[in-house]
């Protein structure tokens, strides 16, 4: 965009505080957004919002400081495709297009890039935040507003919105080649990963992204992707069509696709959760339309599956055991992986899972954690573990058994996870986890007033 963004967005923002305004002082104040990514039941009932409708877009790229000015709501489909002709992209492209930067800053946002660019907050110069008290504050990592830039990670909302990022690019060439490695045994797994992750090379081949998926106990793949110039005629992979990209992983070795199909390979199947309406099967495949086959569009069929119960009566019907909705994201530290994912398998029994490597951008190992709310340790990999799906548990469904299993497991293992789905901790152990006393005195400073729900609130009691 041209300086017209700027002055779009100062519009934009001015209608934002007027819907703040509007709010009557005994109403939480809550963004008026239909869509989301969260898997966190939310209170549906219908109260005066935000106006976001004007804060989606690009306002500027930068492409000789190779930085972007983007507004809160702006999704990463939208992001990618202003940086994209420039050849720069974020640091950190979170897997699924409809994610907003806002969102995965104020959350948490994980992709291959992560073992060597950490998460996307990390990338962050400085960022507009509308907080509860309805004030318009600039966060930087220094100064009077360090308190809020380190503890907005990870707060969803709870210390307030941000309307502007500025955030640092990374350029590309055209394409990314892919290497698909088997192992037969997660512990072997999690040693090429620590190796990777110390040394960004995997037996003398430079390693720019890192993800993978366990699909046994005995069938996992590591996914080495390297930034590469490829020539105008050398075929590229398409896995938008008919081919599903997470079977790639157990048919061939290599593989090459565009930055663009890379950035977004998961997304078309949902990583593979699209088979649950179906999509595996070829012939259906090819009756969906291909516009449709998006992680947002199957994210709302879930949402109206989940509305009406549909599921649920389907299996009491044929006298089958209640299921539990498993859907979590879980950061291990490396070294107790193997532990993690054969415990995994005994407790749950949920496959595929996905596997990324991380590691915090900046910081060496002993020092002092920087994100107060989302405390990794500095100098540590980590692998986040995702698993979204259900699993047969009987009568006893509904008090979450699988999930708050799994939460005392990553205790024991010194993991954390995030919280863009259900959470079961009672309030001491949240704090604990989560700094939260000293996330309650950054909410004080500002949002005083108490208008902004809390994380507690939003993360376990689903306000």
């Amino acid at each position: 965009m041209t300086s017209q963004g700027w002055s779009q967005h100062r519009a934009a923002v001015d209608r934002l505080l007027t819907s703040y305004a509007a709010i009557a002082p005994d109403q939480p104040v809550r963004l008026a957004k239909r869509t989301s990514n969260l898997f966190r039941p939310r209170d549906a009932r219908l109260t005066p919002g935000l106006d976001v409708s004007g804060l989606a877009g690009v306002i500027d790229v930068d492409p000789v400081s190779q930085t972007a000015e983007v507004q809160g709501m702006c999704t990463y489909e939208d992001l990618v495709a202003a940086t994209l002709p420039y050849g720069l992209i974020p640091f950190v492209v979170p897997q699924l297009r409809t994610i907003t930067l806002g969102g995965a800053v104020t959350g948490l946002g994980i992709e291959a890039t992560s073992f060597r660019n950490g998460l996307p907050h990390e990338s962050v110069l400085e960022m507009d935040i509308l907080t509860g008290a309805g004030e318009i504050v600039t966060a930087r990592p220094e100064g009077d507003t360090a308190d809020l830039f380190a503890a907005f990670p990870n707060s969803y909302g709870s210390l307030g919105y941000a309307t502007r990022l500025r955030i640092s690019l990374e350029p590309v060439p055209n394409a990314v080649r892919l290497r698909h490695l088997r192992f037969d045994d997660p512990a072997q797994l999690a040693k090429a990963v620590a190796e990777i992750a110390g040394s960004a090379r995997w037996e003398g081949e430079r390693v720019d992204g890192l993800d993978g998926v366990a699909f046994s106990p005995d069938e996992l793949y590591l996914t080495l992707a390297r930034w590469e110039e490829a020539g105008p005629n050398e075929p590229r992979s398409d896995y938008t069509g008919s081919e599903i990209y997470y079977a790639s992983l157990q048919h061939q070795e290599r593989d090459l696709l565009s930055v663009h199909d890379y950035l977004w390979r998961w997304d078309t199947d949902w990583f593979w959760c699209s088979g649950a309406f179906g999509l595996h099967n070829p012939r259906i495949r090819r009756l969906w339309p291909r516009r449709y086959r998006r992680s947002d569009v199957y994210h709302r069929l879930v949402a109206w599956e989940r509305r009406y119960g549909v599921v649920d009566r389907l299996d009491r019907w044929r006298g089958r055991p209640q299921r539990e909705r498993v859907i979590q994201d879980v950061e291990v530290p490396v070294d107790r992986l193997a532990e993690f994912l054969t415990w995994f398998d005994d407790a749950v029994g949920m496959r595929p899972v996905w596997l990324c490597p991380l590691r915090l951008r900046n910081g060496s190992a002993g020092e002092q954690r920087p994100w107060p709310t989302y405390p990794l340790d500095p100098g540590v990999t980590y692998v986040n573990v995702g698993f979204w799906g259900t699993v047969p548990v009987g009568p006893d469904a509904a008090d979450a058994p699988r999930n708050r299993a799994i939460e005392a497991r990553l205790q024991e293992l010194g993991g954390h996870k995030s919280l863009y789905s259900e959470a079961f901790y009672d309030r001491d152990t949240f704090d604990r986890l989560y700094d939260g006393d000293h996330l309650a005195a950054v909410k004080e400073r500002y949002d005083p007033e108490a208008r902004l729900t809390s994380l507690y609130d939003k993360a376990v009691r689903r306000q």
